[in-house]
């Protein structure tokens, strides 16, 4: 899942509440620095987090860099997805998240 915004948008806290609901239980934090982190939800699925924002493209990086966090048994969100270019393919969801004043936000979810 593709989960796109600006900064300070709410990706992380998005993907924070999803990764609760897939019955992880333990602290889902930013893994702007790291690239990814790795969940456990449950013995056969495991909740993968990206987070993209500080490369300027996958073209400078390791060819498998990412192949640790997409699969099979793997739920995987993507903050910041067009810099991977065509690396993580189509995804089957993408979620765009946008302020809309204060501490409100819409949040458009499309297949």
């Amino acid at each position: 899942m593709f989960v796109a915004g600006e900064l300070g948008a709410g990706k992380t806290t998005f993907v924070r509440g999803a990764c609760r609901a897939l019955g992880v239980e333990v602290a889902v934090t930013s893994p702007t620095f790291a690239i990814g982190h790795r969940y456990r939800a449950d013995p056969r699925l495991v909740v993968a987090h990206l987070d993209l924002y500080r490369l300027s493209s996958l073209d400078d990086e390791a060819p498998g860099l990412l192949a640790d966090y997409h699969g099979a048994g793997m739920i995987t969100f993507v903050e910041w997805p067009e810099l991977a270019g065509a690396a993580l393919g189509r995804p089957r969801m993408r979620v765009e998240i946008r302020h809309v004043g204060d501490d409100r936000r819409v949040i458009e979810v499309r297949e």
